[in-house]
């Protein structure tokens, strides 16, 4: 089993510190997961998603050599851990428009996703991570229900984890949740997968077109 923590900032002035560490140590103590890979949206020069079903589909498909080899590591793991901050109410748009790039390839498909969130205030981003929900949605993932929201952009301590008394309660309940339905899903797969939803609407939706102008 693979998963890969997606850090969902590129500012220079982030304050995500250590927490994509405490992440990943929190997901190799649990032992489910034999390769815990951090996916820093910083490192990755993803250019703005301009890509159309016939660009998305070519041999090689994507028109940039990074969003192939963004959706060829993707496609690798078998479960994801989106650590975002809250942005007014939302999202980094540069987390959005790494999903995005994603879409044609399907990669995220059938896989289960959790979320950590930062911010100031008292609800520590569950606006963003609320937001998130019917993208991943959309992508056919499998969204837990278990969150770690911290409430400060300046969340870790000394040593590096989260300076909230429950915060690790919160992450160790995301993890066990993840490992469950990343077993599960993952024998799902192996047993064969339905071919996407848009893909089965976009064919049945040609079908009536035919047989209307027949």
């Amino acid at each position: 089993m693979k998963v890969q923590v997606i850090v969902g900032s590129s500012r220079s002035s982030r304050q995500v510190g250590t927490l994509p560490g405490w992440i990943a140590e929190s997901l190799e103590r649990q032992g489910t997961f034999e390769h815990v890979e951090i996916l820093d949206l910083q490192q990755w020069a993803l250019p703005f998603f301009d890509e159309d079903p016939t660009t998305m589909r070519t041999d090689p498909p994507y028109k940039s050599a990074v969003v192939r080899e963004w959706n060829e590591t993707i496609a690798r793991a078998d479960a994801y851990v989106v650590l975002t901050p809250e942005y007014n109410h939302g999202y980094p748009g540069v987390l959005k428009n790494a999903i995005d790039s994603v879409y044609g390839s399907f990669a995220f498909r059938n896989k289960p996703v959790g979320f950590v969130g930062y911010s100031n205030g008292p609800i520590g981003a569950s606006r963003a991570v609320e937001k998130l929900l019917p993208v991943v949605v959309e992508l056919e993932m499998v969204p837990l229900r278990n969150s770690v929201l911290l409430r400060s952009f300046d969340a870790t301590a000394a040593d590096g984890r989260p300076d909230e008394p429950l915060a690790q309660v919160a992450l160790d309940i995301l993890v066990d949740d993840l490992a469950w339905w990343t077993r599960l899903l993952s024998l799902g797969r192996e047993g064969g997968e339905l071919e996407p939803g848009v893909l089965r609407f976009l064919r049945a939706l040609q079908t009536e077109r035919m047989a209307v102008g027949a």
